[in-house]
């Protein structure tokens, strides 16, 4: 996630609305949020993913909270994430209908 408030919240909420309306689901496994928001405003924006885990939306184990500006840190994570290569040995991702 980059930034942090209503958009954070909708995509952490995903859980806990498919949760609502019936369908069997697990927290989100991975988490990255990249933010200047400080949990010391008090703001949603500096809500942390610790916060996030006792509301059941993320595995607390995978979660990484970013504090840098996302205009500076996105491009060095997905260069990084990219040029590490190991999307390269990766089986594709088959979707499975219900």
């Amino acid at each position: 996630m980059i930034g942090g408030g209503v958009p954070k919240n909708f995509a952490q909420d995903t859980v806990v609305a498919a949760e609502m309306l019936g369908f069997d689901t697990i927290m989100h496994k991975y988490t990255i949020q990249v933010t200047v928001a400080d949990e010391r405003d008090g703001a949603l924006s500096g809500s942390t993913l610790k916060e996030a885990h006792s509301w059941g939306k993320v595995d607390k184990a995978t979660e990484q909270m970013v504090f840098a500006e996302a205009t500076v840190a996105l491009p060095l994570i997905a260069g990084y994430a990219y040029h590490k290569g190991n999307w390269r040995d990766r089986q594709p991702h088959h979707k499975t209908s219900r």
